[in-house]
Formats: structure tokens, sequence, C-alpha cells
């Protein structure tokens, strides 16, 4: 069966931002992904906005119109409030309809997801917030660390999916294969955990061409969220080349 492919475009708008004006065009490099042969596209609106903003949002939900096949994935931190032009994550699923909403506790102190959740401390705040995601027709993934007590814990405050934090799985395999199985092994454990409980399983996080074969063998596996990498890889074999890749391996 093959992985679904949601390009994440974080690193493309983080370039436009390095400048004034609106060039590398978010959307346009949306429009690309998919004519490439991606699943979806997700995109991760933080406060700050030092990546994608309110609007990059809105005209990439306005892509399903041209692509209705495809999906559309917003990540973000759901305990975040409103501030200047972003009016807080459940506002813009309100406004926008994703697919699919991916929770991550993040905050502006961090260059990038590095954890998931503690739903010991956090399962009951976001008990409400999943029950209004779900009001709004999302389907609602929380971004987790392989630990299958914590993953249980997911299915039991009523998430659809979790998203496996694959950063030190790459981390490791960047070291050496040796180690990258190793991590791969918590992995495994973590989503034959989630399939007990009847959860989908996602994943992301430095995914790239040299670790994702392995990954992609992962059970259950249905989706993964890959940017920076690709981004990079484009730089050197083109952008539609680099999805395309990707796409391969999901395939």
């Amino acid at each position: 069966m093959a992985i679904d492919l949601s390009v994440n475009l974080n690193k493309i708008a983080l370039i436009r931002n390095s400048r004034e004006g609106n060039y590398p065009d978010v959307t346009a490099f949306g429009r690309l992904s998919l004519d490439a042969g991606a699943a979806g596209l997700t995109v991760h609106p933080r406060p700050d906005q030092r990546h994608i903003t309110p609007d990059d949002v809105r005209n990439l939900a306005a892509l399903r119109t041209e692509y209705p096949r495809t999906e559309f994935n917003i990540e973000g931190n759901p305990f975040a409030p409103a501030r200047g032009t972003y009016p807080g994550l459940i506002e813009l699923v309100a406004e926008t309809n994703p697919e699919q909403c991916t929770l991550v506790p993040d905050n502006d102190a961090q260059k990038t997801s590095d954890h998931g959740f503690d739903l010991k401390t956090d399962g009951e705040r976001l008990i409400p917030l999943i029950e209004k995601l779900h009001s709004l027709g999302a389907r609602v993934s929380l971004f987790m660390d392989p630990d299958p007590e914590q993953i249980a814990l997911a299915k039991q405050i009523g998430a659809d999916r979790i998203e496996l934090y694959t950063g030190p799985y790459a981390w490791a395999f960047g070291r050496n294969k040796e180690e990258g199985e190793q991590q791969f092994l918590l992995h495994k454990a973590a989503a034959e955990a989630a399939l007990l409980c009847g959860l989908g399983i996602n994943a992301g996080h430095d995914l790239n061409l040299q670790n994702l074969p392995l990954y992609s063998q992962l059970p259950g596996l249905q989706e993964v969220s890959i940017g920076h990498a690709l981004t990079v890889d484009a730089l050197l074999m083109g952008y539609s080349e680099a999805v395309a890749a990707y796409r391969a391996i999901c395939d």
C-alpha cells in the first residue's frame, strides 16, 4: 500500500520572508508539488509568522478546487493565542476546512518542533479542542514521541491519528545505519501500539531520501510530511524531480 506524501511548504515561505514581496510564491510551489504527484500539502502557521502566514493558509486551501483528490494538513499549537494577523489555529481551521489538523506542542523559542505531546499533562486540555476540530470536519492527528503509553492516551482523548516525531530517528540514521535501525525498532513498537488501539499513523521531521526507505517499512504508515530535506534536494535536482523522488519511495 502506498504512503501519502504531504509536501511541507514552510521552507518555501521562510525563503520568501527573507525579502519583501511574494517571491518565491508559496501557492505556486504548492501547485508544483501537486502537479509532481504529492498527495497533499502541509503548512505550520505559527503566531510569530516566521514562515507560513494566515494568507498562505487561505490561498493554499483554495487550491483544493483545482486538485479535489488531494489533502490539506494544517499543523500548529492549539494553545497558542491569536496575535496580530494570526487568528489562532482553531480559527484558521474553521475558515479553511482542511482535511487534517495536526496538533503540535511548539512555541516561539523553538526553531522547529522538537518533541511530542505529554498527554498526562495536556490530555484533558486537548479533549475539547479535538471535539471542536471534529465538529469542523477535520481529522485530528497528534504529534507524538514513539512512546506506546502516550500513544494509548492519544486514542483515549479522541485523536484519529498520531504523527510520530522522526527527528531522533533521522539523526541516529545520519550517524550510522545501526543506530538508525535501533531507533526504527522503537518507532515500530510505537506504530504497533497505535494500530492495536485503532489509531492511524503519520510521521515527519528530517526524513530524507537516505532514511526514508527504511522508515517507509513502518507498520501501518499512512502519510509522511516532508519539507526541509525536500527543499534542499530541490536545489540539487530540481523541485518537481525532488517531489517525484520522494513519491517513488512512498509508492
